[in-house]
C-alpha cells in the first residue's frame, strides 16, 4: 500500500506512555467481564462497561499529544484518517449534506480514558459515541498479525476504516440499530457491523482518486483487507477461543459475510450499496 506521501491533518490525540486514569468504581472482574465482551463477542464499549461499571466513579479523561505524530506507526494512522474524511467529506457533499470527522483518533497503550468507559488493549480498536472518537492501541497491528493471520499495512487500514465507518454510521443516527435483535447472524448488532465493513471498502474504492494517487492500493492489498475481514469473522474467533461456532452468539458476522460486505463496498463505491438494514439475509 502506499500512502507515506498521503495528506495528514493532524487530528490525532497521541496519549501513547500517558497513564490511563482511573477505572472508578469498577473491579478487576467486571474489566474482565469487559474484555471478553468487547474483543470476543463484539458488544459495544460503552454499553458493556455500563452493565460492569454500575455505581462506580466518573473516568478520568487523559489528554494527549494533539497533532501529527512523528513516528511511522503513528504517522499511518494520520494519513488513513485524514483520506477517511477526504473521501466521506466528497461523499456527504454529493448528498447534499456535510461530513463530519471525529473528534480524535486516540492512539494509546495499555489503558485510558473514554466516554465509554476504561479502554483496555484487549478490547481491540473501538468507536465511542459518546465522544465521537476512535481509539486505537496499535500494539493491536501486532496481534492482527500474530494471533489472526492479517498481515500488510492494508489489513491495518481496514480496521481504521471500519472504526470510522461507526463514526459515519453514527452521524446517519443508524448506529443505535446494534441493540435491535440482541445477538444472532440476522440481529441488528451484525446488521451495524456488516454496514461498517461495507463503509471500509466505499472509503478504499474511493482513496486513491482522492488522494489524487497519493494513496494507492498495490498489488495483494485487496487480498489482505479481505484476509482481515475474515480473520475477525464472529465463526472464525468462535472457533479459534471455544472451539465450535454459535451462530446466535453473532455480533459481527461470520467471516464469509464479512467479506462480502467488504468486497461490495469497494466494487461499488457507493454508501447506498451498504444498507445492510433493508437486506433480507446477509
Amino acid at each position: 500500500m502506499r500512502w507515506q506521501g498521503g495528506r495528514r491533518s493532524g487530528n490525532i490525540d497521541d496519549r501513547r506512555g500517558l497513564s490511563g486514569g482511573a477505572v472508578g468504581g469498577i473491579g478487576i472482574g467486571g474489566i474482565v467481564v469487559a474484555l471478553i465482551g468487547v474483543f470476543v463477542f463484539g458488544i459495544d464499549p460503552g454499553q458493556m462497561m455500563g452493565i460492569v461499571g454500575e455505581g462506580g466513579g466518573q473516568q478520568q479523561q487523559v489528554a494527549g499529544k494533539q497533532g501529527s505524530p512523528q513516528d511511522e506507526a503513528g504517522a499511518f494512522v494520520d494519513v488513513i484518517e485524514t483520506s477517511t474524511t477526504d473521501v466521506w467529506t466528497q461523499l456527504f457533499s454529493k448528498s447534499g449534506e456535510q461530513y463530519r470527522p471525529p473528534e480524535d483518533v486516540v492512539i494509546y497503550d495499555q489503558a485510558t480514558g473514554t466516554g465509554c468507559g476504561t479502554g483496555q488493549a484487549a478490547m481491540g480498536p473501538f468507536y465511542c459515541p459518546t465522544d465521537q472518537k476512535v481509539y486505537l492501541d496499535l500494539g493491536f497491528w501486532t496481534e492482527l498479525e500474530t494471533q489472526f493471520g492479517a498481515r500488510g499495512e492494508f489489513a491495518r487500514a481496514y480496521v481504521i476504516a471500519h472504526e470510522i465507518g461507526h463514526h459515519v454510521q453514527n452521524l446517519e443516527r443508524t448506529l443505535g440499530g446494534s441493540r435491535a435483535g440482541g445477538r444472532g447472524a440476522e440481529s441488528g448488532a451484525v446488521r451495524v457491523e456488516l454496514q461498517a465493513d461495507c463503509y471500509a471498502g466505499v472509503w478504499a474504492a474511493h482513496a486513491g482518486t482522492v488522494s489524487n494517487g497519493q494513496i494507492a492500493l498495490e498489488q495483494g492489498d485487496l487480498e489482505s483487507g479481505l484476509g482481515a475481514a475474515s480473520a475477525v469473522g464472529d465463526d472464525t474467533i468462535q472457533r479459534r477461543t471455544q472451539g465450535r461456532v454459535v451462530p446466535d452468539a453473532f455480533t459481527h458476522g461470520s467471516a464469509e459475510q464479512r467479506m462480502r460486505w467488504f468486497r461490495r463496498g469497494y466494487e461499488t463505491g457507493d454508501p447506498k450499496s451498504c444498507d445492510t438494514f433493508a437486506a433480507r439475509t446477509l
